[in-house]
């Protein structure tokens, strides 16, 4: 029996049933690995007959979308802890595992009126026979 002051049992770092040690920073992965990725939320497998030395084009990860991406919005890369980055189409992206994509429309109008607000302005449009000045 083991006394509690003797301490945890130290481990043979040599065991062959401890697995291969994982890749640090500066290793590369299995090529054979499977890569995901998420794309407006859905997660995605990453084809490796796609991946080109670990990239891929901007274009190839709004085909990878489901639906696809279209030329109307725009693709984003998540970055934590920063601004996200617009990708472009040519553009080539170093793939890592569980990297996040999302999508956004390209042209953004800042003057249009959509869904509660048209509501109420609709509302309010109706009550005074189409005066914007009258409160509601």
């Amino acid at each position: 029996m083991s006394d509690a002051a003797d301490g945890p049992t130290p481990i043979d770092v040599d065991d062959p049933d401890l697995g291969p040690e994982p890749p640090s920073g500066g290793e590369t992965l299995d090529p054979t690995a499977r890569l995901t990725i998420r794309i407006d939320r859905k997660e995605y497998p990453v084809p490796p007959d796609l991946l080109d030395a670990g990239h891929l084009t901007g274009r190839q990860i709004r085909q990878m979308a489901d639906p696809n991406i279209g030329p109307e919005r725009d693709l984003f890369e998540v970055v934590p802890g920063g601004s996200d980055r617009k990708i472009d189409d040519g553009e080539r992206v170093l793939i890592r595992d569980h990297m996040r994509f999302f999508s956004a429309p390209a042209v953004i109008n800042p003057g249009s009126v959509s869904g509660h607000a048209a509501c109420h302005w609709g509302r309010v449009k109706s009550a005074n026979g189409g005066r914007r000045d009258a409160a509601e």
